[in-house]
């Protein structure tokens, strides 16, 4: 098994419910979490209803603009998709030659049907890698349900393809990854392959939809250590 790593892992736009679960999640396993937003009083309050909710994340859960989120180690951009690549600009100098992770899916609903776009570069991930080119994009949590990342007294029950054009920055994330119970990381190949993990978020939020619940992906068939590959 992998180790989990604790590190300081900043969120810039982090007070939306994705931002939120995943800041929750991850200082409930131990990183030292810095809320990010634009305004840092807003930041001030999605960080206090968090610790309000969870008392055992108040020594590692604190709250900042997204400049001092960029500070930290690692970054998360948990912005809406739109906003994702210029949120990273503002901080590009903050994010040279750091690990930044894209969570964004670009997708639209169209009556009841959830369907996908296809943003500059092809891809979230891809667009943001291209605005803050010093730093080392990796693709991950795209599918992960918002309201599970934060009930963070539950696992969960998800694999999370990770993609990156940085072997090294793959290998980080998936140990970060591994460090939250349930989640098995794949790696899933090089940045391009972003754009299809993005797009299949739209089939799980419509299958949300017509089954009524909230789906997450588990493949079969990958050895129970997916380092380990064939040739």
């Amino acid at each position: 098994m992998w180790h989990a790593v604790t590190m300081q892992i900043g969120i810039l736009g982090g007070t939306g419910p994705a931002g939120r679960g995943l800041a929750a999640r991850l200082a409930s396993t131990g990183n030292q979490v810095v809320l990010g937003s634009r305004s840092k009083y807003r930041a001030m309050e999605a960080r206090d209803e968090l610790v309000a909710k969870w008392p055992d994340l108040d020594e590692l859960l604190s709250y900042g603009d997204n400049s001092g989120a960029a500070a930290c180690d690692l970054v998360v951009i948990a912005t809406p998709w739109d906003a994702s690549a210029g949120t990273a600009q503002e901080s590009e100098e903050a994010l040279a030659g750091k690990i930044v992770i894209s969570m964004a899916n670009a997708l639209v609903r169209v009556n009841k049907e959830f369907q996908p776009l296809v943003p500059p570069r092809g891809s979230v991930a891809a667009h943001v890698q291209a605005a803050v080119p010093r730093c080392r994009v990796v693709a991950a949590f795209h599918h992960l349900p918002a309201t599970e990342l934060g009930n963070i007294e539950a696992p969960i029950d998800s694999d999370v393809l990770i993609c990156g054009d940085d072997p090294a920055a793959v290998t980080q994330v998936s140990e970060i990854v591994e460090g939250i119970p349930g989640c098995r990381p794949l790696d899933a190949g090089e940045l391009s392959n972003a754009t299809a993990i993005e797009a299949f978020t739209a089939v799980l939020l419509q299958l949300n939809v017509r089954y009524k619940t909230r789906v997450a992906p588990r493949l079969t068939g990958i050895k129970s250590d997916p380092r380990v590959v064939d040739d």
